[in-house]
């Protein structure tokens, strides 16, 4: 892109030519292989691209931090949507994405229906400036040129899965242009597993930065003023009323609830950083949990949803804290009572399964079982973690099945076994349920950005569930008529059916098992 370029210096005087060491890393560039690597070249491949280009130690950090299992890869859309997502929502930060061309329009055609208002740099490349290293200094031209102090606080250079798996090294940009911070990350789907622990990969690597501007002398005031209280950080993406809702319930504690991580500023990093404990609403923010223990904070799990979650969140905090009994109690009584009362006049009837990729599952599962619905099972593309621990031990205490790292085919295995009223879940999963004539929502439209937390999280969900489950009469009669159109390929009102080619998708599909085999094999992969 012309306008994110400028002519490129190998003396730059920012010190920001390979020099050294830093040379030997573009020749790990150069001497990778790129061929066969990429969304479409297999996930093993392109691991293995990566590490034979340098790229060795990130690969470890993505497999301690986001492990994988009991499947490889859960099915939902481009890991790097999320990490986009938290930069593009955040004040006087600029963006600059280096991909394949087509994963850059997904990306930000995805970002801009989500309604993102704010243009995206890319820089584009080819095979030959990928191989030789002329890609990393047309990202650090872009970079220069992009820096403007007037515009940014921090400009944020994302790695998709060519540039990744190729070894192009983000971390010798310079870490400050004019003032303006310049924060690399690479986000390959195939080393980060789902969307929603890409937010984690950005926020960790700003909460480092911060930390360490910290660490060198005097940081920007929060836009609000300093709190006159000790504040609980709230770890993950939450509905606008949530955040509320927890002051609320921390007020007669003597806490504050301090700003939300992701954040929508750089200064409330800071904010953040300076709490009394971190509140892991979503629990598998690894590498920002890793910043704040780094600077001293205690981490705790799970989140104030019904009458046991609020109870014992509470109690936690407070231990956390130090507030004597006393004062906790107020605020655990007082929630005690006003969520039983939400409770007695809001309820759920129907049987539930329930699956998403968001996070949030087991939080909405535990507010489902209290308001009465029959959920027999939740599948979350997220992993298990100790700060989930409590959720998914009282969801197998009231007989929920549970499977973290799901699968697109255990969450339909588990439509199929349990033939509930309603299906929450990913589309796959509402377009098979409609398909059966079952009504379905989809849980991150419908469902997610619904108040969770307290009195306000009961009240929240009945309405919407409750309405579809009563949509069945609809479906059926919709099932009705369309009876008859065929399905898959086959749909359709024909002359002559469709040819079925799926003697073609066997034969892809052992071609790519041939590949993956003949990586695990250690043969060559042309790296």
């Amino acid at each position: 892109m012309d306008d994110l370029r400028k002519e490129f210096e190998p003396d730059d005087a920012n010190g920001t030519a390979p020099v050294g060491n830093d040379a030997a890393v573009l020749g790990d560039v150069a001497a990778a292989d790129t061929n066969g690597i990429g969304c479409h070249g297999g996930v093993e491949l392109s691991k293995a691209a990566a590490r034979a280009a340098g790229q060795g130690e990130l690969m470890d950090r993505f497999e301690a931090d986001y492990p994988k299992g009991p499947h490889d890869q859960p099915q939902s859309m481009c890991p790097a949507f999320g990490s986009l997502r938290v930069g593009l929502r955040m004040r006087r930060v600029g963006t600059i994405l280096s991909g394949s061309a087509c994963c850059v329009y997904g990306l930000t055609f995805t970002s801009h229906f989500y309604g993102a208002k704010r243009s995206v740099g890319y820089v584009p490349f080819s095979s030959e400036t990928l191989v030789t290293g002329k890609l990393y200094e047309d990202i650090v031209e872009a970079v220069h040129q992009m820096a403007d102090p007037a515009k940014f606080d921090a400009v944020v250079v994302t790695n998709l899965c060519v540039p990744t798996a190729s070894g192009v090294p983000l971390k010798m940009l310079p870490r400050e242009i004019d003032g303006v911070r310049i924060v690399g990350i690479d986000v390959p789907g195939f080393g980060v597993p789902t969307h929603a622990e890409a937010k984690d990969v950005l926020s960790g690597a700003m909460l480092a930065y911060a930390r360490q501007e910290i660490g060198e002398g005097p940081v920007q005031r929060p836009r609000g003023g300093l709190k006159d209280r000790p504040t609980v950080t709230l770890l993950g993406e939450m509905f606008p009323v949530d955040p509320v809702v927890i002051g609320g319930m921390l007020e007669p504690m003597g806490l504050a609830a301090g700003p939300t991580v992701p954040v929508r500023e750089w200064r409330e990093l800071y904010s953040a950083l300076d709490c009394a404990v971190v509140a892991a609403i979503h629990p598998f923010y690894t590498a920002s949990i890793r910043e704040f223990q780094a600077a001293g904070r205690p981490i705790v799990g799970s989140a104030p949803v019904g009458v046991d979650g609020t109870d014992a969140w509470l109690k936690a905090i407070g231990n956390s804290c130090g507030i004597a009994a006393e004062k906790t109690n107020i605020s655990r009584n007082a929630m005690r009572t006003a969520i039983k009362a939400a409770l007695a006049e809001h309820r759920i009837n129907g049987r539930i399964t329930l699956s998403g990729y968001e996070g949030s599952e087991l939080l909405v599962a535990r507010l489902l079982v209290e308001l009465g619905a029959d959920l027999r099972y939740v599948g979350t593309a997220c992993p298990k973690s100790p700060y989930n621990s409590e959720d998914a031990d009282w969801l197998a205490a009231h007989g929920v099945e549970l499977r973290f790292r799901a699968s697109l085919e255990q969450d339909l295995a588990a439509f199929q076994e349990f033939k509930p009223d309603l299906a929450i879940g990913t589309t796959p999963v509402v377009q098979k349920a409609k398909e059966s004539a079952t009504p379905a929502l989809y849980f991150t439209n419908l469902i997610s950005a619904r108040p969770l937390m307290g009195p306000a999280g009961v009240a929240s969900l009945p309405a919407v569930i409750n309405a579809a489950i009563g949509n069945k009469d609809r479906f059926l009669v919709m099932n009705a008529f369309f009876e008859g159109v065929g399905s898959g390929d086959g749909a359709g009102i024909w002359e002559n059916v469709p040819e079925d080619r799926s003697a073609y998708r066997k034969k892809f599909a052992a071609k790519v098992k041939q590949s993956r085999n003949a990586v695990d094999n250690g043969e060559s992969v042309g790296c």
